[in-house]
């Protein structure tokens, strides 16, 4: 099997991967520089799990942190981001081209609108025929125990 060596791209799928994380970049996407205690408000957990959030972020790249005085900020940076989008459209554009042309052979061929049923006659000889084994009846088992010797 054949590894895709690219550290950046795993640690920014790495940190995507939590709901929270993706919580903590949308916030700073609607409004860039908050500070960590207004990042971590509506969170319901506590601030220093909102920390180790932030250190996954930074460590993937995609926050900066800045320090004014007894104040941290955040802000997003954008390149992780583009390798990881550039990485998932190239897939995307395998998939949209291999989907057409599945759409493309499908629209090809003509295909009945409803299955073919055999006439009454042959549905009932293919009855019949399955049912054969069982006209003589079911074998009796034997009774529980201990097999008679021979």
């Amino acid at each position: 099997m054949v590894k895709y060596q690219d550290e950046t791209l795993d640690r920014t799928f790495a940190a995507l991967s939590d709901p929270t994380r993706r919580a903590l970049l949308a916030r700073l996407g609607e409004a860039d520089g908050l500070s960590v205690s207004e990042l971590a408000a509506p969170f319901p957990v506590s601030l220093p799990a909102i920390m180790k959030h932030l250190d996954v972020l930074a460590d993937a790249g995609l926050i900066v942190r800045e320090k004014t005085g007894r104040t941290v900020s955040c802000r997003l940076t954008a390149q992780p981001m583009e390798q990881a989008m550039n990485w998932l459209n190239r897939y995307a554009q395998f998939w949209a081209d291999n989907l057409d042309r599945l759409a493309a052979f499908v629209e090809e061929e003509t295909w009945p609108t409803q299955p073919s049923t055999p006439p009454n006659d042959q549905r009932n000889a293919q009855a019949s025929r399955s049912r054969a084994g069982f006209a003589h009846g079911r074998k009796k088992s034997t009774p529980p125990g201990r097999k008679p010797s021979s």
